[in-house]
C-alpha cells in the first residue's frame, strides 16, 4: 500500500473525524479538510523540478500535510533535522539528495535562528497564495470516490522510496536512509497489531518527524488507523505536554525516556491515568521511571527497540508479553538472530552477540552509498550495530552499541553496562554517560559524565564488584546537562568530545 493512498482511504472512511488537533497554532482539521489541504499543496509542489523536496517543519498539521502532498505530487520528502545546526543540515541534505527546494516556515527560522537559504519556500506563503480556483479544484477532487482520487495523485510501487530520513549522527556523520512505502506501511501494521491500536485511540504526536520514531509511530500509525493526533511543535515544553495529556485525553503516548521524565515532573498523581498505551524507545528505560508511572498513574510503560533502518520497530514488550528490563519480543513478521562478533556464526540462546534483523520494514538502503548499504545488509539481514541476546522465552535484551564497547587490556568493556550499574546508585532523575578516554598504558580508560557532583570514592566503594576492575571509571566530569539529539537521546559523540576536552584529552 502506498502511504498517501492509505491516507486517502482513511480520509474517505473518517471524513468528519478530527485528524489533527494542532495545539501550537490552535487549529483543528478533519480528515476531509486535511485531504483538501494536501491536494491543494500537491498542485503547488508539482511545479518544482526536483524529485526530492526537503521538509524542515516542526511537528504540526502543516508538516503532516506537506509530507502527504509531496508524496501525492510524486516526489520524495526529505526530512531535515532543525534541532542541531539547521543551516548545515539543509546544505548537507541538498547535496546528499540532489535537490534545491526546502519547505519550511518563517516562524521556525526565527525560533531556531537559522538564516534564510537558497531554495527555501515558506509554507505560510503557499497557503496565502492559494486562489479561489485552486481551492475549488482541491475541494472538487476531494469528494471523488477513493479509487478515482488515487488516479488523480501519484501512483507507483510499494518498493519505491517513500521518504528519506537521516540517522542521528550521534556517533558519526548522518547517513541518508531510504524507506519505502512497504517499509513504513508494514511496520505500522505490525505495531498496530502488537499494541491493539484502533481508530478509537487518540495519539499524542509531539516527537519530531525528522526522526523515524516520530515519523512511523506518531504520524503514519495514526493516519493508517484513523486516529486523532494531538500535536505540539516542541516536545521539550514539558509542562505544556503534560497539560495536553491531562486535558486533551490522548490514549496513546510514544516517547523517549528523557521526554517521559520531563512530563512526569509536571504531573500530579492520576493525571495520566487515562492513558491506555505508553511506549518508550530510542534509549534505555530506567526502572525507577517505570515504577513511578505504575505507582502514581497506574500506567504500565512498555519498552521497545528499533532503528532508523528498520522502519523503526523491531521488538517491543506488549500487554500480553512483558518482561521489564528487556526490549521485548520481535514483532510478528520480524526475524531476529544473534551472531558472534568475530565468526559471524549464530550463537546459542542466552549468549551475547550482534543483533541482526530481517523484516519487510528493513530499509531500501543508504541513498548514494552502495558500499555502506552492502556492508550493513546481506541476504536480507540488517546488521544493527547493537549488541544483545535472546533469552529462553524469546525476549530480546539490549546490551549497547557495538561502538559503545571499548577494549581495555585486551578485554571488551561495555560502556552501557557501566552506566546501568552507576544509574542504580544515583538518585532518581540524575543522568550519567560513560565515555572512552585515551590511555597510552591500557589502550583506554572509562570516563563518566554526571549531571550532579557525587562522592566518587563512595560511589565506587558502594558499587564494589558490580563493576569489573577494568571497567571502573577513572575520570569524572560534571555537566549541567548531557547533550541531546532532537529525539531526546543522549548525543554520545558530543558528550565524549566535551569530557575529553574538559580533561585535556581532546
Amino acid at each position: 500500500m502506498l502511504l498517501h493512498h492509505a491516507f486517502i482511504e482513511t480520509a474517505k472512511s473518517y471524513g468528519n473525524k478530527l485528524a489533527f488537533i494542532d495545539r501550537t497554532v490552535g487549529r483543528e482539521l478533519t480528515y476531509h479538510r486535511a485531504l483538501i489541504a494536501s491536494l491543494l499543496l500537491m498542485r503547488r509542489f508539482q511545479r518544482y523540478d526536483d524529485d526530492y523536496l526537503g521538509i524542515m517543519l516542526p511537528t504540526s498539521a502543516g508538516c503532516g500535510l506537506a509530507m502527504l502532498a509531496t508524496q501525492m505530487a510524486g516526489k520524495v520528502p526529505v526530512m531535515i533535522n532543525y534541532s542541531t545546526g539547521a543551516d548545515r543540515n539543509c546544505s548537507y541534505a541538498q547535496e546528499k539528495c540532489g535537490f534545491t527546494t526546502i519547505i519550511t516556515s518563517r516562524k521556525l527560522l526565527q525560533r531556531i535562528q537559522c538564516p534564510e537559504m537558497e531554495g527555501m519556500v515558506f509554507l505560510e506563503d503557499l497557503v496565502a497564495q492559494a486562489g479561489s480556483t485552486e481551492k475549488a479544484w482541491a475541494a472538487a477532487k476531494a469528494i471523488l470516490p477513493g479509487p478515482l482520487l488515487k488516479r488523480v495523485v501519484a501512483g507507483g510501487r510499494e518498493d519505491e522510496t517513500a521518504l528519506v530520513l537521516f540517522t542521528s549522527g550521534s556517533e558519526k556523520a548522518p547517513k541518508a536512509v531510504e524507506l519505502t512505502h512497504q517499509n513504513i506501511y508494514s511496520n505500522v501494521m505490525m505495531a498496530a497489531k502488537a499494541f491493539d491500536c484502533t481508530d478509537q485511540d487518540r495519539m499524542l504526536s509531539v516527537l519530531p518527524l525528522f526522526h523515524v520514531f516520530g515519523q512511523t509511530t506518531t504520524f503514519w500509525l495514526p493516519i493508517v488507523s484513523g486516529m486523532t493526533m494531538v500535536m505540539l511543535a516542541n516536545p521539550l515544553e514539558f509542562k505544556t505536554v503534560a497539560g495536553l495529556i491531562r486535558n486533551d485525553k490522548p490514549t496513546a503516548v510514544v516517547a523517549t525516556p528523557y521526554f517521559l521524565i520531563g512530563y512526569l515532573k509536571h504531573a500530579k498523581p492520576a493525571d495520566f491515568s487515562g492513558l491506555r498505551l505508553v511506549v518508550a524507545g530510542a534509549d534505555k528505560l530506567p526502572d525507577w521511571l517505570r515504577q513511578v508511572f505504575a505507582r502514581d498513574h497506574n500506567v504500565n510503560v512498555l519498552e521497545g527497540y528499533g532503528a532508523t533502518e528498520t522502519g523503526p520497530v523491531v521488538s517491543a514488550n506488549t500487554f500480553e508479553a512483558n518482561k521489564p528490563g528487556s526490549i521485548g519480543k520481535p514483532l510478528a513478521g520480524v526475524e531476529v538472530k544473534i551472531i558472534d562478533v568475530d565468526s559471524g556464526e549464530e550463537v546459542a540462546t542466552g549468549e551475547e552477540g550482534k543483533i541482526m534483523v530481517r523484516s519487510p520494514s528493513v530499509m531500501k538502503g543508504y541513498l548514494g552509498d552502495v558500499e555502506e548499504t552492502a556492508l550493513r545488509i546481506e541476504g536480507g539481514w540488517y546488521e544493527t550495530g547493537d549488541m544483545g541476546c535472546v533469552d529462553e522465552d524469546g525476549f530480546l535484551w539490549h546490551r549497547g552499541r557495538l561502538k559503545r564497547f571499548m577494549k581495555i587490556g585486551g578485554e571488551m568493556v561495555s560502556l552501557v553496562q557501566v552506566e546501568e550499574v552507576v544509574q542504580e546508585w544515583l538518585p532518581e532523575g540524575v543522568e550519567c554517560c560513560a565515555v572512552e578516554i585515551p590511555d597510552s598504558k591500557r589502550g583506554g580508560s572509562v570516563g563518566l559524565a554526571l549531571t550532579v557532583e557525587v562522592d566518587n570514592k563512595k560511589m565506587l566503594g558502594d558499587l564494589g564488584s558490580k563493576i569489573p576492575k577494568l571497567a571502573t571509571p577513572k575520570y569524572f566530569c560534571v555537566m549541567q546537562e548531557l547533550p541531546k539529539m532532537g529525539s531526546g537521546k543522549i548525543d554520545f559523540r558530543a558528550t565524549e568530545m566535551y569530557v575529553r576536552k574538559h580533561l585535556g584529552h581532546a
